[in-house]
């Protein structure tokens, strides 16, 4: 954006006709003829003839310029914004509950996290964000990435595991952790898990004390510095004889607790996306306002015009010289 520091000096061009006109209406010296039509026929003019009044627009052109360069044109150049960037790992369930319609009756519980996860992540422009995916083990789908319509992708193609397989366990402390060592070598200010889960932990229990159970992966992430929200999704989980029944959050709710997070309950497709929507609220990313630096150009006009005036002046004293 090109702008003038000191408008103010352009008053002065107006003295530039002012002196040219008075100079003008003085004249110069000369010596008295007789008028040229007494000669019977008009003399034949030449192209120094016609360009004699050139050295004097030079130099009128030349004070002008000197006159611009003065009132210091200078360009804006805006400065890239700078802002205390989140770094977002999303982690999400995918163990074969996942594919409960409970929460929609043509989506499942996956579609709507993955739904509800894509929005959140398109919103945040400025965030960097990461997937991983958990069941018994946790997979890192796609590294923090600023790029979403990658991140986007790996959220379409991620689909739950085989119903009863050997992966088809809920290992919601294991996930975490990984999480937590994603985020580890992060240099954002703020580091973020959000854990989305319909079941609850099955795979630390008191039979396999070496399995990192929610507490001490909310442990590591207190440590680490990182934030973890937890959602539990869905209306519970179902018994073999069809009834439903809650999910004990207990775990979950301790774990968001401790790191600074939140925890939030989601039992249907609304409810999902508003919690998203919350979280989105709660993690915003501070921006520092437009910033620019001033780049004087005020040079080129200063050559242009001394150039000008130094080539009138020797036009003037040598091609286009008027004796009197």
């Amino acid at each position: 954006m090109t702008t003038i520091l000191d408008p103010w000096m352009l008053l002065l061009g107006l003295l530039v006709p002012i002196a040219a006109g008075l100079k003008a209406r003085r004249g110069t010296a000369a010596v008295r003829f007789a008028p040229a039509r007494l000669a019977g026929r008009d003399l034949p003019r030449s192209w120094r003839t016609l360009l004699v009044p050139l050295p004097r627009v030079l130099q009128v052109l030349g004070l002008l310029g000197i006159v611009i360069a003065l009132s210091r044109p200078a360009y804006r150049v805006p400065l890239p914004r700078t802002t205390e960037g989140i770094d977002i790992l999303l982690c999400l369930d995918v163990s074969s509950s996942m594919a409960t319609n409970d929460m929609d009756p043509k989506l499942t519980r996956l579609d709507l996290a993955k739904q509800a996860a894509t929005s959140f992540s398109a919103g945040r422009p400025h965030d960097r964000i990461g997937l991983l995916c958990f069941a018994r083990y946790p997979d890192l789908v796609c590294p923090l990435t600023l790029d979403q319509t990658a991140l986007a992708d790996f959220l379409a193609g991620v689909g739950h595991v085989e119903a009863d397989g050997a992966e088809d366990m809920t290992g919601i402390g294991t996930a975490v952790a990984r999480a937590a060592q994603v985020l580890r070598t992060s240099l954002a200010n703020s580091k973020v898990v959000i854990l989305l889960t319909d079941g609850e932990e099955n795979v630390a229990t008191r039979e396999t004390p070496n399995e990192i159970g929610p507490a001490k992966a909310a442990r590591l992430c207190e440590r680490l510095g990182v934030r973890v929200y937890t959602v539990a999704a869905g209306i519970g989980k179902r018994r073999r004889t069809g009834e439903w029944v809650p999910v004990d959050t207990t775990q979950v709710s301790r774990l968001a607790e401790r790191t600074g997070g939140a925890f939030f309950a989601a039992r249907d497709a609304t409810a999902i996306a508003a919690v998203y929507t919350t979280i989105d609220e709660l993690e915003r990313s501070r921006f520092e306002g437009p910033r620019y630096r001033i780049e004087d150009r005020f040079l080129p006009f200063l050559s242009t015009a001394v150039l000008l005036l130094l080539l009138g002046r020797c036009l003037a004293g040598t091609v286009f010289r008027v004796l009197p």
